[in-house]
């Protein structure tokens, strides 16, 4: 029975957006375009000079996504402790280990532990957070089916400006972390690596330029996950209704594997791996020499 009701459920998620398109009038065999989920409409402009600090669909998920970070961390922080742990006991200290053991301890150095765990652990629940939404219907597209907003998936961290100034805060304090405990002069040297004088004009650059890829790598890991995860799967609900008939069960199976692989494994994976990899790269500017 409960096999039957996720099959149906699977099936009316993969079929409500089409639906509402078609119900407002839109026909999908012209218009379903599966990067129009990317177009970011501003719901509430806010421009500050060159800046635009726009409210849309991406700062809206991102709202959500820190109201659930704070919510998970309250719940489940919220606990009393004993012999006999309850579910939710369990899961705060699983979570707890995963990033204190994996994470902090394995990328930061003893004393800097106390200073950046906090960072470091709130990057894997807010990231987390915000991918896990991604695959939750919300009414918070840009479609609008008789003047309400139609069920849509989409992930903030599956737009470059989100996932790329995430990027940029642990940049950021990997330098700001490394010139305080080393001092400019000997953290900048630390970048130059142990070779004859005359080769320092193509090594340094190199070096630099290595230090400015690790933002790029940061950012786009995360980003193209996403981005791929959900264009898979919007392309599996195109297929549904612009198709021949005899596609639709094949669509529904894929796009049903694209999905539970999205949401049990990348959700989770990326998240740990930018954490991690923010903890490592925190770690190494503070001793270099490890």
């Amino acid at each position: 029975m409960k096999v039957r009701l996720l099959g149906i459920a699977t099936a009316l998620f993969f079929a409500l957006p089409a639906i509402a398109l078609a119900a407002d009038g839109t026909s999908t065999d012209e218009e379903f375009n599966p990067a129009d989920e990317w177009e970011l409409h501003d719901w509430v402009p806010i421009h500050i000079g060159p800046l635009d600090m726009s409210i849309n669909k991406a700062v809206a998920y991102l709202m959500l996504g820190t109201v659930l970070s704070i919510l998970m961390a309250f719940v489940l922080t919220r606990i009393k402790t004993g012999s006999d742990p309850t579910r939710r006991q369990a899961l705060a200290e699983t979570i707890y280990e995963v990033a204190q053991v994996q994470i902090a301890e394995q990328g930061l150095p003893t004393r800097a532990i106390g200073r950046w765990f906090p960072y470091c652990a709130t990057l894997l629940v807010f990231i987390w957070s915000v991918n896990m939404l991604g695959f939750i219907p919300l009414p918070l597209s840009d479609e609008k089916w008789h003047g309400v907003p139609t069920l849509s998936i989409f992930a903030a961290t599956s737009t470059l400006s989100v996932t790329i100034t995430l990027a940029l805060m642990t940049w950021v304090f990997t330098h700001i972390e490394g010139i305080r405990e080393n001092g400019a002069v000997k953290y900048f040297k630390s970048w130059i690596p142990d070779v004859p004088k005359a080769l320092y004009p193509l090594i340094v650059p190199l070096e630099i330029l290595g230090q400015f890829m690790r933002l790029i790598s940061l950012s786009v890991r995360l980003y193209a996950n996403m981005l791929a995860g959900h264009m898979l799967i919007l392309v599996m609900i195109g297929l549904i209704f612009l198709t021949s008939w005899y596609v639709f069960p094949l669509s529904v199976i894929v796009g049903t594997g694209f999905y539970f692989f999205e949401v049990v494994i990348v959700v989770t994976i990326q998240a740990y791996i930018f954490a991690a990899l923010s903890a490592i790269y925190i770690g190494s500017a503070i001793e270099p020499e490890h």
